[in-house]
């Protein structure tokens, strides 16, 4: 059931159709109306909003000034990454491209107080102007004076303008350290369980009922809802259901490769999996307990995936398929491995493996350009017949570590602290193993904890051969 909003300077059907847009918005929607008051009146100078991802602030502002026909600039702090930008884009929108052009090359805060108090005085403001500020909390890394600035802005332009933060941190966090104009603060709380399913029911198609469609977004909540409150992620498991309903209905007439398409590249999974027996003659849409258990195993590999956007559901179940039929290759090895491992641990991966599978003599004959001649004859030892791979891994120390990283790396880098981080955090994922004493600072030393396969796969994704390296394959 829609609230209605009420407010004695705006019509009754305008903030109808703004509750409509809102749902699960209509007390954030009212406060904000009661704060901005009237529009020909002084509003409060700044107006901070916080709040988690995907809690509905900047949706809720978009509507509220779109269908009031309130003069507002809309400005993004990531797309803004100069102040220079920043003063362009709040004078192009309110006083267009002659205004932004008055500004200097590079504009201090003084000449876009000049420039826009000059503009007022041509075009006085008949309402209240707003500023909005998406992704504030940026702010803090841009000029000490900035932020102060922005939230008592109304008295240093002499205009009736606020300006609205919106952050995902709280104003505590956000204050500075100088002291500023305290703005009014307002929360936008994490959407519960039912407010989730109130809102992804609303992407229901009408080829089915509210009650089946409702009963799916309860059963999807339920094994979601503990790993993931993000309405965003959430509604990407659920949306481009038009594409289904098309594929299934006309099934029969377009063919099973065209279906298979379709399904494979434009639609998500769940829901169609979801809709299987139904779809068959098996079951009724009343009969959920069936509908869970096809879906069951399908939306538990899905958490896996949940916000990974590059990685689809049904790409996944495919790579757990590939991986249950090889044989020796990759076994144990994650399909996200090569995503989320960055790109200078890879090769301090490969550093790892071939410290503890090499012989400590032989780094100058794989990693020394101009090392000379060495006989192979001298080089191997008679005695030394076993494969080192069968003796495993042996320990060895962070400086060879590092000097063999340095070495297989395709690019010239400093070694700076994310370099030892990283170290750190393979050790922490258990990739790498410290076998030292933690009060032995001075020469760490670790062993490697992955396999041949693991490592070959690691290696594939960097273009480095690392068989050529390795002493037993001599």
């Amino acid at each position: 059931m829609t609230t209605v909003l009420q407010h004695p300077a705006y019509e009754e059907e305008r903030l109808q159709r703004v509750a409509e847009q809102l749902p699960c918005r209509e007390l954030q929607a009212g406060m904000l109306l009661s704060l901005m008051g009237e529009p020909q009146h002084y509003s409060y100078p700044s107006i901070f909003i916080y709040g988690h991802r995907a809690s509905g602030k900047s949706h809720v502002m978009h509507v509220l000034l779109k269908e009031l026909e309130l003069p507002h600039a809309t400005v993004s702090c990531v797309e803004c990454i100069s102040v220079t930008l920043l003063f362009e884009q709040v004078l192009l929108s309110f006083f267009g491209c002659d205004a932004a052009s008055l500004l200097p090359r590079s504009p201090s805060l003084s000449d876009f107080v000049r420039v826009y108090r000059q503009q007022c005085s041509h075009s006085p403001a008949k309402e209240t102007r707003y500023i909005v500020m998406e992704k504030a909390e940026l702010l803090r890394d841009t000029d000490a004076n900035l932020l102060p600035a922005l939230l008592r802005l109304q008295e240093l332009v002499e205009d009736n303008v606020t300006v609205i933060l919106l952050s995902e941190i709280v104003w505590d966090k956000f204050r500075p350290n100088t002291g500023c104009f305290e703005p009014l603060v307002l929360n936008f709380p994490d959407y519960s369980k039912g407010e989730l399913q109130q809102i992804l029911s609303q992407d229901r198609h009408p080829s089915y009922s509210a009650e089946f469609y409702s009963s799916y977004i309860n059963i999807l909540l339920g094994v979601f809802y503990s790993v993931c409150r993000d309405l965003r992620e959430l509604r990407h498991l659920v949306r481009h259901m038009l594409i289904i309903f098309f594929t299934v209905r006309f099934s029969e007439s377009l063919g099973s490769f065209i279906t298979l398409f379709f399904i494979l590249n434009q639609a998500a999974l769940n829901f169609s999996k979801f809709c299987e027996p139904l779809a068959e003659g098996k079951v009724k849409e009343t009969d959920t307990h069936k509908l869970w258990r096809n879906i069951e195993p399908h939306l538990k590999r899905a958490m896996q995936t949940v916000y990974l956007r590059e990685v689809s559901s049904l790409q996944w179940e495919q790579m757990q398929q590939m991986e249950e039929k090889e044989t020796g290759a990759l076994r144990g090895l994650s399909a996200h491995t090569h995503v989320e491992l960055p790109y200078y641990s890879k090769f301090l991966l490969i550093a790892a493996y071939l410290a503890s599978y090499n012989p400590a003599r032989t780094d100058k004959r794989f990693f020394l350009k101009h090392h000379g001649k060495i006989r192979k004859t001298k080089f191997l030892k008679k005695n030394e017949k076993t494969s080192n791979h069968l003796l495993g891994p042996k320990p060895f120390a962070l400086d060879r570590l590092l000097a063999i990283f340095y070495s297989v790396v395709d690019s010239r880098i400093a070694p700076t602290a994310s370099i030892f981080s990283q170290i750190s955090s393979l050790v922490t994922l258990q990739l790498l193993t410290q076998v030292s004493h933690d009060d032995q600072l001075d020469a760490p030393k670790y062993k490697c904890a992955v396999s041949m396969d693991f490592i070959c796969a690691i290696s594939r994704t960097v273009n480095f051969d690392i068989v050529k390296y390795l002493y037993d394959f001599l």
